[in-house]
């Protein structure tokens, strides 16, 4: 028995359940559990039907686009100031690290499609919705990291190759300056909303550009090295923020990477787990599987209750542990709950028509 924002359940895997039984250890936990759940209604009254997971979703993805557009008014601004000093100095250095921050910058316009687009309700042909455009858009983040490490990595070759003294190293320095600060504080502005949202894309554009303020150090210093006459100074420390810009690139890729192969945080799965058996009438985790679907989380979950229960009492058990996994997990807007019933001995499996499906 399914509950009741459930369909039927794909898989039933028994084997890998554990036996918990109906120990009194457990049932005096549950109804623990039960209790200062049921004085934390009473403080704080809320609902989970459908319009207020909407409500949230939409809240989530707001706060994301006004992430992305203050982001790319700073470092907009930061780009453009030092796009000025690189037509009047020609340090490749700074080249590198405007080039950086203007793709930075523009990285906002695949996120914000992705955010519009995860707003959109499910159809019959997108039945899960869109929130997997935020997947595709870290993919193009990847994707541009890697085309500004290829540019800088080119200059920098090119300026050791042909040598050439840099002018203004005073307004370098300023620049280099800006640059730092105001990636820092757009990193730590997207990390913090990303995580917050649960946005891998956000938090991957966010360490990117913590790496451009790291960059940006670099310049200061190639600047000092050319003050004291040593021309290779800027070339090098180009070649230095293609190094920084590619451990990026690994750390974004890595995250991306992680979220298109539906990996969640193995705690996220034990605290679902814990929430699960403390439900009254649940008797084991038969299956628990949790994916992104943008920056919201989705559950299927099989538990096994008593064969003797009614279809109601069943269903009664499914809903409240949907209930106790919608407070359990950060960020889960929707969880299928199949409610199975225990083995009794002699009882034919009751999924034994689904054996010849079995991978």
């Amino acid at each position: 028995m399914n509950s009741r924002h459930s369909h039927p359940h794909p898989q039933h895997d028994h084997g890998r359940g554990r036996e918990h039984g109906h120990a009194h250890g457990h049932e005096g936990r549950r109804r623990t559990a039960g209790l200062r759940h049921r004085l934390g209604h009473l403080l704080r009254p809320h609902s989970h039907e459908s319009a207020d997971k909407v409500d949230r979703a939409l809240e989530s993805s707001a706060e994301g686009m006004r992430a992305l557009w203050i982001s790319l008014a700073v470092l907009g601004v930061t780009a453009i100031a030092q796009a000025v000093v690189v037509v009047l100095s020609g340090s490749v250095a700074l080249l590198g690290d405007t080039v950086h921050n203007a793709a930075d910058a523009l990285t906002a316009l695949p996120l914000g499609v992705a955010f519009v687009l995860g707003r959109r309700a499910a159809t019959r042909r997108f039945t899960y919705g869109y929130g997997r455009a935020e997947d595709l858009a870290g993919i193009v983040i990847v994707v541009t990291i890697t085309a500004s490490a290829g540019f800088a990595a080119w200059t920098a070759v090119d300026r050791l190759l042909h040598p050439r003294d840099v002018a203004y190293l005073p307004a370098v320095a300023v620049a280099a300056v800006i640059g730092c600060i105001g990636n820092e504080w757009v990193a730590r502005y997207r990390i913090r909303v990303g995580r917050k949202i649960g946005s891998a894309a956000l938090v991957a554009d966010g360490l990117h550009a913590r790496t451009d303020g790291f960059t940006s150090l670099a310049v200061l210093l190639g600047a000092a090295g050319a003050a004291m006459g040593w021309r290779l100074a800027d070339p090098i420390v180009g070649l230095a923020i293609t190094a920084a810009i590619l451990l990026v690139l690994r750390d974004a890729a890595r995250e991306v990477f992680r979220r298109v192969m539906d990996a969640v945080d193995p705690a996220l799965v034990d605290g679902a787990e814990r929430a699960l058996l403390d439900v009254p009438g649940v008797r084991e985790v038969a299956e628990l599987r949790l994916r992104w679907i943008g920056h919201r989380l989705r559950a299927e979950v099989a538990v096994v209750v008593d064969g003797d229960l009614t279809v109601r009492q069943a269903h009664h058990v499914a809903v409240a542990a949907e209930h106790a996994l919608l407070h359990a997990v950060p960020r889960l807007t929707a969880a299928l709950v199949h409610a199975d019933p225990a083995p009794a001995p002699g009882m034919a499996d009751p999924h034994a028509g689904l054996a010849h499906h079995a991978a």
